[in-house]
């Protein structure tokens, strides 16, 4: 929905870029721009730039680009008029009220609201006689009352309950279903969509009430296993919510855990694990560790114990996770749980003590590599111990290091029974084979993506490439100097939009003549573009910028290219490209 450009401008005006991605990112000056870590992809080295010129910013490390709303958008998992709604909030400004009137997005806060008063109809429930299912329930399982209150607990009876109390506080049916409160059945008739669940609210770092995870209640004389539907079920990503961004009960495990943190599989495990008295412990969201998990853990605490179900699928999750969470920094330990199949069994058969030795005792990264490879064979065996040995050398010379794969080489020699020498010679061998291996590969994704190979924003580059790259940079210019749009409705420079050759460019070049007479055309833009294809265009815009020499003559210059490539039968195709450029990788 569109905005008027001026309130646009105006918003940008009042939230300078800088002081919005300070809040988020620590920068430092370089010159007249600003750089810093990435906050979208973990890097040790900053390769995220703040453009004061053009009040932009791009990561040269995962390609993120935009502007302030475009940043916004990004940091919080807002859609372009929630953004808009934030920023204009953090500076005091209204926004128009026709437009707000008229639009059918609800915003964060509103989402917020609606939780936390479903919340509140869940706690009730389940204090009250409908909620006895779900008493039984966490009676079994050794839940006292005082933790179901602490973590906000509750029960959703019926199929219908939430929904009748939201409706009668005033919250319509269409924010239900926006918030995952409601789902449609095949009639088109509203349900409760956690019905006949406990209810475990997802609490952000700020106290509000993001979203829900719902364990599947058997009622009386129903068989265990019997249930339709999931064993749990999550609230699916909205605009107040993304499974990836955030951790149950971070928002208590905050405040302990700045030396370590402990991460377990479900919520069962993290309300066991806290009430034991280790409240610096927390939980994904029904999802696999992802990369925003591993650096959300980084801003909180320096190391993070893994402490995962002992089963094969906790196994290979734990594999994932050391990567993930030392790719970002951390320092990983592995809980070694024998006995118990999870840290909730093992709490309540050995008890709290037990487990803070077993906190103590928590595995390195090495060995809990070096434990699973010879538990998979028998060390008796000459032929199946150089198998294991063969791993365990491969997982070495991974290491990044020279020092670390010494280090553990000697380790793994001592236990295996080698020499110390021959050991690390082996290592070397391997992680300079691995190292040319990915020095061919990085050599062979350049070539690719500068041919426009796997290009998500762009499909149509690969098969017309030179006169994708004269879109870009004709684009590219027009972006920094949007006064140049004039020659072209003057019909100074002979541009249309039927000569683009992508279905990007000639969108791209269709927006800008949308609102090449509107001052900034970037902040609009977000509303028309994804976040993707946002950072194409700042791509673009800065690639030109760095060039320099963006007179009309350039532009011209760049036209009669475009023109010429497009009728141009030399223009090979990626295929024919990769193809003859093989011997040279």
């Amino acid at each position: 929905m569109a905005l008027p450009a001026g309130f646009i401008e105006e918003i940008k005006n009042r939230n300078q870029i800088e002081d919005v991605v300070s809040s988020y990112v620590t920068l430092r000056r370089a010159g007249s721009n600003s750089v810093g870590l990435c906050p979208f992809h973990s890097e040790k080295t900053p390769s995220f730039t703040v453009f004061s010129g053009t009040s932009s910013f791009y990561c040269f490390g995962c390609g993120a680009g935009g502007d302030v709303i475009s940043f916004v958008m990004r940091m919080e998992n807002l859609d372009y008029l929630s953004a808009v709604e934030t920023l204009a909030a953090r500076c005091g400004m209204k926004m128009p009220e026709d437009e707000k009137n008229a639009s059918s997005v609800f915003s964060k806060n509103e989402i917020f609201k609606a939780n936390r008063e479903a919340a509140k109809y869940f706690y009730s429930a389940l204090m009250s006689e409908a909620g006895a299912p779900g008493r039984a329930y966490l009676a079994k399982r050794g839940v006292s009352s005082a933790a179901a209150k602490h973590f906000g607990l509750g029960y959703s009876p019926g199929f219908d309950g939430l929904r009748k109390h939201m409706n009668a506080a005033g919250y319509g049916d269409e924010l239900l279903y926006k918030a995952f409160l409601c789902g449609r059945g095949r009639n088109g008739k509203p349900y409760d969509y956690f019905h006949g669940r406990l209810i475990f609210p997802i609490i952000d770092l700020a106290g509000n009430v993001v979203a829900f995870g719902g364990r599947y209640i058997e009622q009386p004389g129903e068989a265990p296993g019997t249930a339709k539907g999931p064993k749990y079920l999550n609230t699916s990503d909205t605009d107040a919510f993304k499974k990836s961004k955030n951790l149950f009960a971070l928002n208590f495990a905050k405040a302990t855990c700045s030396e370590q943190i402990i991460l377990c599989e479900g919520y069962m495990d993290v309300i066991a694990v806290h009430t034991a008295g280790f409240t610096n412990c927390v939980a994904t969201l029904g999802t696999a560790i992802t990369p925003d998990h591993a650096r959300i853990l980084a801003k909180y605490t320096k190391k993070v114990i893994i402490s995962y179900d002992s089963d094969q699928a906790g196994t290979s999750a734990s594999k994932k996770a050391i990567e993930l969470l030392t790719e970002a920094g951390l320092d990983v330990t592995v809980l070694r749980m024998t006995g118990a199949k999870d840290p909730d069994e093992f709490i309540k058969k050995y008890g709290a003590e037990a487990f803070g030795k077993l906190l103590r005792d928590s595995q390195s990264r090495f060995d809990f590599t070096y434990s699973q490879i010879v538990s998979k064979y028998d060390m008796d065996s000459p032929e199946q111990k150089m198998r294991a040995t063969s791993e365990i050398t491969a997982a070495i010379a991974a290491m990044r290091t020279s020092t670390s794969r010494e280090l553990y080489a000697g380790i793994a020699a001592d236990r295996l029974g080698f020499s110390r020498d021959s050991m690390r010679r082996d290592v070397e061998r391997e992680a300079k084979r691995l190292a040319a291996r990915n020095r061919r590969e990085i050599k062979e994704s350049e070539l690719k993506k500068s041919m426009g190979y796997g290009d998500r924003v762009n499909r149509d580059a690969a098969l017309v490439l030179k006169a994708a790259r004269a879109e870009e940079a004709i684009l590219g210019i027009l972006i920094l100097q949007p006064e140049n749009m004039q020659l072209i409705s003057r019909g100074e420079t002979d541009l249309s939009e039927n000569d683009f050759v992508t279905d990007f460019g000639k969108r791209v070049f269709r927006a800008l003549g949308e609102l090449s007479g509107e001052g900034d055309v970037i902040g609009p833009m977000n509303g028309i573009f994804t976040s993707d294809e946002m950072s194409r265009i700042i791509k673009m815009s800065e690639d030109r910028r760095a060039v320099g020499g963006n007179t009309p003559d350039v532009l011209a210059d760049y036209v009669k290219a475009l023109k010429k490539c497009a009728s141009d039968a030399e223009n090979q195709t990626l295929e024919d490209i990769i193809n003859s450029k093989k011997d040279k990788i």
